[in-house]
């Protein structure tokens, strides 16, 4: 069985949050979280809480043993940008893009 947790809007781009996401691609969630806790970057931070997240839901929805578990599934999206200008010379103004990413993680059982 498959278990599914996301976290969306995390204020940061999808491109810092997929380096993190391919160190715990594939591996058991505890020693992906002891990865993830000595990782210096707060896209560490929300990868880490939604692993958790994924985990106590497949313990507390569907009995599944926690130590059993591993990261079957991994990937952010974009989300929605915030857009704002910033002014630059001869009256112009050039935007600036504040990128937000979605983080999906699925695990699941050793077998799977």
């Amino acid at each position: 069985m498959q278990v599914k947790a996301v976290s969306k809007n995390t204020g940061v781009p999808a491109s810092k949050v997929r380096l993190y996401l391919d160190l715990v691609r594939g591996k058991k969630v505890t020693e992906a979280l002891a990865i993830l806790r000595f990782a210096p970057s707060p896209a560490a931070v929300h990868v880490a809480k939604t692993v958790k997240s994924a985990a106590a839901s497949a313990e507390n929805n569907f009995q599944m043993e926690p130590d059993a578990l591993k990261i079957v599934k991994v990937f952010a999206d974009g989300a929605p940008m915030m857009k704002r200008h910033k002014a630059r010379s001869r009256g112009r103004v050039s935007p600036i893009l504040k990128r937000s990413s979605h983080i999906t993680v699925v695990v699941g059982d050793q077998e799977v």
